[in-house]
């Protein structure tokens, strides 16, 4: 029985810590495939979840044109409920983009701090979460880490504690 897309969950992929690896010989971090497929099995995720890699870049690298992708494919795909995992630096610049440019569906952005392959990361409880408040937000672009959730507008990357929190005012 085929579901509607009222009743699935989109998850777009853009790459992130969510999907780094460790190339040990060279020292660096890098991109190979997504991880999210093997995350959603090992958290027995039972919901309706359609997957598609947009990208696989680190957001410092994202460009204008890479977040008119995101807009325009959260445009076009039938999902209501879309969750987009992303690079932590950039993550609330491309939660204001969409918020500004779509009204209709539930958004909701997450990421990692720590490289789902390394073991020790926050990645599964961000993502269990972006999947569990996409379901019960209403319209609007919001973003979603370690437990709490942010409106677009409202939000930004504290650098000095690696922390997300709540603005005073839009932007």
């Amino acid at each position: 029985m085929s579901l509607s897309p009222n009743e699935r969950i989109r998850v777009l992929i853009t790459g992130g810590t969510f999907d780094k690896e460790y190339d040990e010989i060279n020292g660096r971090l890098f991109f190979k495939d997504s991880h999210l497929a093997e995350m959603l099995s090992l958290g027995r995720c039972r919901l309706p979840v359609e997957l598609r890699t947009l990208m696989m870049v680190d957001s410092l690298d994202m460009t204008d044109a890479d977040r008119n992708l995101i807009v325009e494919q959260c445009r076009a795909i039938p999902e209501a409920r879309i969750v987009i995992t992303h690079g932590t630096d950039t993550m609330a610049e491309t939660a204001r983009v969409l918020a500004s440019s779509i009204e209709s569906k539930t958004i909701v952005l997450t990421g990692a701090m720590i490289p789902y392959k390394f073991g020790s990361s926050d990645g599964l409880f961000n993502l269990g979460s972006a999947l569990a408040f996409v379901q019960t937000l209403p319209p609007g672009v919001y973003l979603v880490m370690n437990g709490r959730c942010f409106d677009a507008g409202r939000v930004r990357k504290n650098r000095q504690t690696g922390i997300f929190e709540e603005t005073i005012e839009e932007g």
